[in-house]
């Protein structure tokens, strides 16, 4: 994939802040610091269009990125990086709020296109991944599984967590599960491959209606 242009377009805070345009989206959902900023600059090389932070929990709104790749074979479409999970430092009543706020995006955005599920290969499929990869399941969403920061393991340890990871989510029907690394650009491609085959699957069915 060839990107024409890349870029922030809003952090919504509410539903009545989401774009209009209805154009396709693909949504990035993952706990607190598990590198869903580094990601998404790796993806559209970009060094700093997604902030990245050392203080997690600090992505508090939905921010849209509009992608528009080179060529016809995909539309512009949007990532859209969703405030982290499981960050124990914020109060009871913020962490509701953004899980109502990801939870009416996630099951009202008429163009979701599907989501990444992004987690730490590191820590592998943690209680709170589990809860977000069965409701996604049960919402029926696309969903890819992205295990990041691979590079922070040995080639063995890779692949005995990636085994762990598959057995834990061997229940949950993914479109696919793969490992992921900013700093090696490991799955840069095969990623990529599966972001396009969300969009081309949701232009399919939009086709249908």
């Amino acid at each position: 994939m060839k990107i024409a242009h890349a870029e922030f377009v809003i952090s919504a805070a509410n539903a009545a802040q989401f774009p209009k345009d209805r154009l396709p989206q693909i949504a990035l959902c993952g706990r607190s610091n598990v590198g869903k900023s580094s990601l998404l600059n790796t993806l559209l090389r970009r060094k700093n269009l997604a902030r990245t932070s050392n203080t997690p929990g600090k992505t508090r709104q939905l921010n849209y990125y509009l992608i528009k790749p080179e060529g016809h074979t995909v539309l512009p479409f949007y990532f859209v990086d969703l405030p982290g999970y499981g960050y124990a430092k914020v109060s009871q009543a913020e962490r509701e709020s953004w899980r109502g706020l990801i939870e009416t995006y996630l099951t009202k955005s008429p163009a979701l296109a599907g989501a990444l599920s992004i987690i730490d290969l590191r820590h592998g499929a943690m209680a709170s991944d589990m809860e977000l990869l069965t409701w996604l399941t049960s919402i029926k969403m696309p969903t890819v599984l992205v295990a990041t920061k691979a590079d922070k393991l040995s080639n063995k340890q890779r692949a005995d967590m990636l085994r762990e990871v598959n057995a834990a989510t061997a229940q949950v029907p993914l479109q696919s599960t793969m490992m992921f690394s900013a700093e090696e650009a490991l799955g840069f491609k095969e990623l990529w491959q599966q972001v396009v085959a969300l969009l081309q699957d949701y232009k399919g069915k939009e086709s249908m209606q």
